[in-house]
């Protein structure tokens, strides 16, 4: 959804000019602008062109600042806060204890893998360009055909690759970090 500079900064302007890409700039007054249409739109309106999967960046009007990851956090907040829950209270510790540690990193990535396979999944079974609706979903878990069971084995072993190559990468950071300690790695 969004470009970053090489530094991993984001452009707004370099960005602004990328094509089909939908540009919201968000005033002082907290107000949500539309570029596309002309038009202020609300955070909902926002969360749809979300899930209709519309490419798109929010940019501070003022300081022309990409603040799009602070929009979709305060959408997910909303979610979590207005209607069942995604995340349980163990479930937001655990993330919250990661920021700051030497694994952050890692488990953003294995969180992110592991978020695209289960899209992949819901995509292929659908056999759309869009993912099933959330009944569509409960219909197809709860059945027990082969193809339902094929699927699953795909996510969990798409799942193992994600969750082998996050160990992987730990091991070659500690194996770094003995050695810049000199210290010799156990045998």
């Amino acid at each position: 959804m969004v470009g970053k500079s090489p530094q991993g900064k984001s452009n707004s302007k370099e960005l602004i000019k990328g094509v089909g890409q939908r540009v919201i700039k968000k005033y002082p007054n907290r107000r949500l602008y539309d570029t596309s249409t002309s038009t202020y739109i609300t955070l909902a309106e926002v969360k749809r062109l979300v899930i209709e999967s519309t490419e798109l960046m929010v940019i501070d009007a003022k300081t022309h600042e990409d603040i799009t990851r602070s929009i979709l956090l305060q959408i997910i907040l909303e979610e979590e806060t207005c209607g069942v829950p995604m995340f349980s209270e163990p479930a937001l510790v655990n993330i919250i204890r990661f920021y700051g540690q030497m694994m952050q990193g890692f488990m953003g990535d294995y969180l992110e893998r592991n978020m695209q396979s289960f899209m992949d999944l819901q995509i292929e079974m659908a056999g759309k360009k869009n993912p099933p609706t959330p009944e569509l979903w409960k219909k197809l878990v709860s059945s027990h055909s082969p193809v339902m069971q094929s699927l699953v084995q795909s996510y969990a072993e798409k799942s193992r690759e994600a969750f082998q190559k996050m160990q992987d990468q730990m091991d070659k950071q500690t194996l770094q970090l003995l050695e810049a300690m000199r210290i010799k790695p156990p045998q």
